[in-house]
Order: structure tokens, then C-alpha cells, then sequence
């Protein structure tokens, strides 16, 4: 009887639905054990991840009524980012804040850049963000050019300032400027020049080309001739504007837009510049010492933008710019250098350098060195080492004792632009007496 009772059993349970007994009313689920949270690493009960930290941190309440709340926060998830027990970095982060950010904020950043900003390549992403919450989209810390002014002042200074507008650059930097990163193009740009320019100006419109002189200027470089982020000149021209251009009078330098060759210069090298600038190149000639792309390659233009600049003279950027392609050696030294050589710093090579011609040594705009650093130093006007032309280096006869005896312009790895570690190691190269 019990054998028959169970195969019976056993029957009606393969049968399925068609032969089961009418179901009773379904009784009320019961609560499964919770699982341990996936990427719970510290196993905290539910609510503890960030629901608890409320109890402490009751301001937080302000901050959660912000416009823009970042997701952890909002979703009281603070272990996403803090370790609720202890850490290495500040404020129980869980790791350094560049790496946190990138736990989920990965993609962000283009996989090979060719420009990075670099609070992000540092992983600052505080520096531009609230961790929290804010009041500006996407968690800015201030909303627009405000923000970038932080860091870029005399950029923002110089787009208020000007006189000529540039609307996308009114509107928000990020409207040409990938702010992360951009995987194509140099300073940020979501495109490189002309292609970011051409997705506003039509450059077969006839009024681009009258202003262009009827040049088929689309494929050129605009910001050569144009500061994208505003000017006081018309046609938003930099502030430093080669005659010729200013005046429209482009021809006299390139070929006729209705030739073949419209873009190739009149002449090649330094003979173009000479149609205007004959009296000047001829001073330069007649010096001593010649810089070398005065006469060779490209000549002028090795160092001078042909249209217009940011800086007087025309040069095609900062002189620590221009002058570091060939002297790269030389502004590496001063960056690595404890002791910096303010002109050079700032990009005023020509302060010391004649950046044409010299009749002195070094391209050296005076002809006496103790004089010339004298100009900015003035200390040797009341205490100072023998030098001059009457104190002769013990080290070389042939050689009189002046300030490059002692320190180096461009910087050294030393203090006070020393060559050696100390001043006892530099002294007693003359007074070997004292050696110890």
C-alpha cells in the first residue's frame, strides 16, 4: 500500500499542472537571507555604505539639495569612494583621487591624447569638480569661463578685455575644447584648425572671401593670422599685425589669388624681406656675428609669423617657444634649475641676446658682460667679487674675471646658478689655498 501511495506521488508531480490538485491560496513570501552587496568589500550591513554616514554628517542634507548631485552621493553609496575604517589618503579616500574617479569615469579620457588638460593628466579632478555636489552641471566647481579662470586668468582677462568678440568663446570654452582630453588635436581642440573654424565660417561664402582678399583661404591655417579667443583688432586680428596684412595688401607678398601658385611668396627666404626691410637686414649684416636663420632656410620666418602675432615683432610665439626649437638644451636647463633666470622665464631672451646680429660674443647685446647684468643686478654697485677687464681669472691668463665666471645664465643644477655644489667647491678653484 505505502509502494502504490508513492508512485502515485510521484506521478502526479511529473504530470505538471493538467493533473495537480486546485492550488491553495499563495501564502506570503517570505524575506531571503541578503546577499553580501556585490563590490561590498567591507560587508557592511544595508544601510551602513552611506545611509549611516548621514548620522554625522548632517550637512550633507545641503548638499544633497544641490542641482547636481554626483551619483554615489545621491545613491548613499559613500563607500564607493571613502574606506569607512581607515586609509592612507586624506579624508579616508580609498585611493588617490585620480584613480577613484577613474573607476568609473574611465572612458573619459581618450585612450592615446594628443592633448591632455593637465588637472587631468595629474588626476586633480578636484581641481574642476566637486566631489559632492554642486550647483553647475556636471559638478563643476563654477560654472563656464569662470571656472577655467582659475588657472588660464590672463587668458580669461585678455577675452574680456577685447574689444572683438569671439561668440563661442562668450558662450562656454568647452563649445571648441574637449575639457578632458582630445584624441586629434593640440591644445584640447575638439578639431584642429581649419576643420573646428569651417563647422561655423563658410569659406566659400562671398563675404569670407572679400575679407580675404578673394584668397581660397579654407584650407589655411586660421590662427595664424586670427586669435580665436578674441582681439581689439578688426576681423579679430591679433593685437601685432604685419603692414602688408593690416592694409589688405596681401599680393605684394604672395602671388595673385587668380594664380596658379597663389600662396607661393614672390621670392624665397631673406630676398622677400628685403623689398621692405633692406635698411634693417643690412645693420644685421654688417655685425660681427650673424644668428644663423637670419641668412639660411626660411630666414625670417625661421622665427617671425608673416601675417600677425601676439607679441611686437611679430614672432610665431614666446620667445622661450621660438628659441627653445633650436635651444631646447638650454631652456631644459633652466626648468631643472633651483635658481631661475628671471628673462628667461619669462621668454625675454632678447634681454641679454641680440636675436639678428652682435658685435660680442654669445650674441650678447652689450659688449661688457659685468655692464650688462649689471643693468638688472645692481648689487656690484656697493659689494662684489674683483671683476672686470683689469682682474685676470687665475684659471685661464688669457681670460679676465666677470659674472659668467662664477654663475651660469641659463641655470645650473646648483643654487644661485652656481657650477659647483657649494660656494667653498667654487671658490677654491682660484683660491686653492684655502682647500681643506
Amino acid at each position: 500500500m505505502r509502494s502504490r501511495t508513492a508512485l502515485l506521488l510521484v506521478f502526479l508531480a511529473a504530470a505538471g499542472p493538467a493533473l495537480a490538485a486546485p492550488k491553495a491560496p499563495p501564502a506570503k513570501a517570505q524575506p531571503a537571507a541578503a546577499a553580501p552587496k556585490q563590490g561590498n568589500p567591507y560587508r557592511l550591513k544595508t544601510g551602513a555604505e552611506g545611509k549611516l554616514c548621514l548620522d554625522c554628517h548632517a550637512d550633507f542634507e545641503q548638499k544633497l539639495a544641490q542641482k547636481s548631485v554626483h551619483t554615489p552621493v545621491r545613491t548613499r553609496d559613500c563607500v564607493g569612494c571613502h574606506n569607512p575604517h581607515a586609509s592612507d589618503h586624506g579624508k579616508l579616500l580609498a585611493d588617490t583621487g585620480g584613480q577613484i574617479c577613474a573607476r568609473c569615469h574611465g572612458g573619459m579620457v581618450p585612450a592615446s591624447a594628443k592633448s591632455l588638460h593637465a588637472p587631468v593628466s595629474e588626476g586633480k579632478c578636484a581641481s574642476c569638480h566637486a566631489a559632492h555636489a554642486s550647483n553647475f552641471k556636471n559638478n563643476l566647481l563654477k560654472g563656464g569661463a569662470e571656472l577655467c579662470a582659475g588657472c588660464h586668468k590672463k587668458l580669461v582677462d585678455g577675452i574680456v578685455a577685447a574689444k572683438v568678440k569671439h561668440k563661442p568663446v562668450e558662450n562656454d570654452c568647452a563649445t571648441c575644447h574637449d575639457v578632458h582630453g582630445s584624441a586629434t588635436s593640440p591644445s584640447l581642440l575638439k578639431k584642429d584648425a581649419p576643420d573646428l573654424c569651417v563647422g561655423c565660417h563658410r569659406p566659400d561664402g562671398a563675404i569670407f572671401l572679400k575679407k580675404h582678399m578673394n584668397y581660397p583661404v579654407g584650407k589655411a591655417r586660421c590662427t595664424t593670422c586670427h586669435d580665436p579667443h578674441g582681439s581689439s583688432k578688426p576681423g579679430m586680428l591679433y593685437d601685432h599685425v604685419h603692414p602688408p596684412v593690416a592694409r589688405g595688401q596681401c599680393s605684394q607678398c604672395h602671388e595673385p589669388p587668380g594664380s596658379p601658385n597663389r600662396f607661393k611668396p614672390k621670392q624665397a627666404g631673406v630676398e622677400l624681406c628685403k623689398l621692405c626691410h633692406t635698411p634693417k637686414i643690412g645693420e644685421f649684416t654688417a655685425k660681427a656675428r650673424v644668428h644663423r636663420p637670419v641668412l639660411e632656410g626660411d630666414a625670417c620666418l625661421t622665427c617671425h609669423g608673416p601675417h600677425a602675432s601676439k607679441q611686437a615683432g611679430l614672432p610665431r610665439a614666446n620667445l622661450t617657444v621660438v628659441c627653445g626649437e633650436c635651444h631646447a638644451d638650454t631652456i631644459k636647463r633652466q626648468k631643472l634649475s633651483p635658481a631661475k633666470h628671471e628673462p628667461v622665464g619669462a621668454g625675454e631672451c632678447g634681454a641679454c641676446h641680440d636675436p639678428h646680429s652682435s658685435d660680442s660674443p654669445l650674441m650678447l647685446t652689450g659688449a661688457n658682460r659685468v655692464e650688462m647684468c649689471g643693468k638688472c643686478h645692481d648689487w656690484q654697485r656697493h659689494s662684489s667679487h674683483p671683476i672686470g677687464e683689469k682682474v685676470k681669472d687665475p684659471r685661464n691668463p688669457n681670460r679676465t674675471v666677470d659674472c659668467l665666471s662664477c654663475h651660469r645664465a641659463h641655470g645650473t643644477e646648483y643654487a644661485q646658478m652656481l657650477p659647483f655644489p657649494t660656494t667653498t667647491d667654487l671658490c677654491t678653484k682660484c683660491h686653492e689655498s684655502f682647500k681643506r
